[in-house]
This record gives structure tokens, sequence and C-alpha cells, in this order.
């Protein structure tokens, strides 16, 4: 029974920083690999982040290349994404996905698992 669940979002202002987290259960992060998407109104489904299980190699969007920051904590069973100089275009719903599969192709291409959201927005 996989289970992911998103917490950390809020409300920061421009420039600012936020730390996300994803708990998953009913795996361990040394087996799958864990993305991070974001869904804002009236855009696209985004693809943000991925850290891969198998040989730690990361993924992130351009629009957030050196912003943001992805790492876990395997004994947690928790993945973080750490979001630096936060800009309005950032505010969206942020979700944590698997593919069960151990690298971030399968994970970023064709997520399989959903956790519920967690709501941030960067506003002054």
């Amino acid at each position: 029974q996989v289970q992911l669940v998103e917490s950390g979002g809020g409300l920061v202002q421009p420039g600012g920083s936020l730390t996300l987290s994803c708990v998953a259960s009913g795996f361990t992060l040394d087996s799958y690999a864990i993305g991070w998407f974001r869904q804002a109104p009236g855009k696209e489904r985004e693809g943000v982040s991925c850290i891969s299980s198998s040989d730690g190699t990361t993924y992130y969007a351009d629009s957030v290349q050196g912003r943001f920051t992805i790492s876990k904590d395997n004994a947690k069973g928790t993945v973080y994404l750490r979001m630096n100089n936060l800009k309005p275009e950032d505010t969206a719903v942020y979700y944590c996905t698997t593919a069960k599969s151990f690298g971030c192709t399968a994970a970023m291409r064709a997520p399989a698992h959903w956790g519920q959201g967690t709501q941030v927005t960067v506003s002054s």
C-alpha cells in the first residue's frame, strides 16, 4: 500500500524560502525514486524535481534550477524539497509522486502514485 503525504506549504514573500516534506509509506526510499510536481490554476502540470533511489541522481526543471534542492532521508522515509529565492510564479499546489521505479525517468514521465498536495503561495 503505497502512500505519500506532503507537508510544509504556506505563504512566503518573494525571495523567501520554504521546505516541503514528503513522507512515504508502503515502500522504502532506496527502492523507488520520488518526484515533485506542481499545479497552478490556468497552468500545465509541471514536473519540478526528482531524486533517484538507485544512484542518487537528481533532476530539476529549468524553471527551478539553481533555486530548489531535493534531498532525502531514507531512514525517516522522507523526501525534502528546499525552495529558495521563491517567485510569485512558483505559487502552486505541490505534489510528490512515485512510479515505483528506481530511476527518475519513470517517476517524471509516468508517475503512478500521488500525495494529496500542499499549497505554496508566494506573494508580497
